[in-house]
């Protein structure tokens, strides 16, 4: 649900600028680099939102949005080894599928409105909440609670300079303290974000969930355990924002040694 999500996000935001450059007299709206200019994704014809929509009810669809996918990691270097590419499996009902390609084709998400108003970031938000509900105690692996982090935001009140997660989970953290740093008045870009996160598909949900926010962070080139790989070694953070996984049975043992 989330993969496709992100991909009609950036589907939309992309065909705003695209109609965009149409109405420039020089403009090429099927030149990547005008995309990036904009600090836009670039979004090839086969892996547009329209392109799926039109073949939503092929009992291929699956292997369609894998395709999708692949070509929008291999057009953006940013985004490589992080979507879905699963969706062709035998057991996805493709009938079901269809569906929800139609369904979400009715929402808008990625128009300027839209981002201002942060409605994707919101959906993110609840669907990893609900994710976290229903796995209980295992849940909190990659899901903190909002009122959690937001309390630990608060207290550092990481204003500028680097701001590190040794297990950032989906990126609440990173999220929390922009958030902060924009109700205060203050710049962004002021700070640099580091994080970590032992977890491959918890590693990729926190890379879609901080580009759809247009966050820039960097999480190494792989998922990877910090106690026993550290991937930042030589990093001086000014702030470490931390919820440990205390919910796992043996991350205390990790820390004795």
């Amino acid at each position: 649900m989330l993969g496709l999500i992100f991909l009609k996000y950036i589907s939309d935001a992309f065909q705003e600028v695209y109609d965009a450059l149409k109405q420039e007299a020089y403009a090429d709206p099927e030149d990547r680099d005008e995309y990036v200019a904009q600090g836009a994704f670039w979004v090839p014809p086969e892996a547009r939102w329209d392109t799926l929509q039109r073949n939503a009810r092929r009992p291929e669809i699956g292997i369609i949005i894998d395709e999708a996918m692949a070509a929008i990691e291999r057009d953006n270097p940013s985004l490589k080894g992080v979507l879905p590419q699963d969706y062709g499996r035998a057991d996805l009902d493709k009938r079901r599928l269809g569906e929800l390609i139609d369904l979400i084709g009715t929402i808008g998400l990625g128009d300027r409105e839209s981002q201002s108003k942060d409605i994707l970031g919101r959906v993110y938000e609840y669907f990893l909440g609900q994710f976290a509900s229903a796995e209980g105690k295992k849940g909190g692996e990659f899901y903190t609670p909002t009122s959690i982090v937001r309390l630990l935001v608060e207290m550092l009140e990481p204003y500028r300079g680097r701001v590190y997660d040794p297990c950032c989970g989906s990126g609440g953290m990173f999220v929390q303290s922009e958030k902060f740093i924009e109700a205060q008045g203050g710049r962004v870009d002021d700070i640099s974000i580091y994080g970590q996160e032992s977890n491959p598909t918890t590693w990729r949900l926190c890379k879609m969930n901080l580009a759809i926010r247009g966050i820039e962070v960097n999480l190494g080139p792989h998922a990877a355990d910090t106690f026993h790989h550290d991937l930042h070694p030589d990093l001086r953070a000014d702030f470490i924002l931390a919820n440990p996984p205390f919910n796992m049975s043996d991350w205390g043992w990790r820390m004795r040694f």
